[in-house]
């Protein structure tokens, strides 16, 4: 069963980005995703969004909720009947809001409830996730004039363009017997660069990925975006 295409405001969206050795992924990502790589290296990472107004397009925005949510990423591209689309897999999602995890469930793959803690203001930022599974991440963030000199991207430019191109996310569905996906259809499109003091993230650190083969990378800010999700055809492994 397909969602209802919803509309929105983003309030807060984080994107905190690592490194991966692109033979780590092997056993991670499922056929037919391959990562989309940045000079050798796959780009994975976690959306940290505070959503609100979601509701049903078409619906005032009276009626929508707000939430705080978390996407685990790795940006990928597949080929579709020979042409090639990028976007990302998403393998995790965790949310604060119970009706999300609900609704989402039964037409967009599995939504963990989740505990977010947030404390922000004049331009920084602190917010973590823990779900009763023990599945957790942080991070501690100030607004930047630009990107870490070590990361692989060699702009603030040249990151933002990547990201924009994973509009399209796919993750398996609550059966196992397919890939649901989603598109981000925004309104406007504009990124800060993040300094950050302090990350981390126990789906990258863990067993999955050798200690070495994951490094973070950069992390980047959205603020108050308009924008709505549309479902898109799945995919069968």
């Amino acid at each position: 069963m397909r969602m209802p295409s919803l509309r929105g405001i983003i309030d807060r969206r984080i994107l905190v980005n690592f490194r991966i050795d692109a033979d780590a992924l092997t056993g991670v990502l499922p056929s037919p995703f391959e990562p989309r790589t940045v000079d050798g290296y796959a780009i994975g990472g976690i959306c940290l969004l505070r959503l609100n107004r979601v509701r049903p397009t078409g619906l005032p925005a009276a009626v929508g909720v707000r939430s705080e949510n978390a996407a685990h990423r790795i940006g990928i591209h597949w080929d579709d009947d020979g042409e090639r689309r990028d976007g990302v897999f998403v393998p995790r999602r965790d949310t604060s809001s119970r009706l999300t995890a609900l609704v989402a469930d039964r037409s967009f793959g599995n939504h963990h409830h989740a505990e977010f803690t947030v404390d922000e203001g004049a331009g920084r930022y602190d917010v973590s996730v823990r779900s009763p599974d023990d599945v957790s991440m942080h991070v501690r963030a100030a607004v930047a004039d630009s990107i870490p000199e070590s990361s692989v991207f060699d702009s603030v430019d040249a990151a933002s363009e990547y990201h924009r191109r994973g509009a399209t996310g796919y993750s398996p569905s609550s059966d196992g017997q397919r890939f649901d996906g989603i598109e981000l259809d925004t309104y406007e499109w504009s990124v800060t660069p993040l300094s950050v003091e302090s990350v981390g993230a126990s789906y990258f650190e863990s067993s999955r990925f050798p200690a070495d083969d994951v490094t973070f990378d950069n992390a980047l800010l959205m603020e108050h975006i308009d924008h709505e999700w549309h479902s898109v055809e799945g995919i069968c492994p």
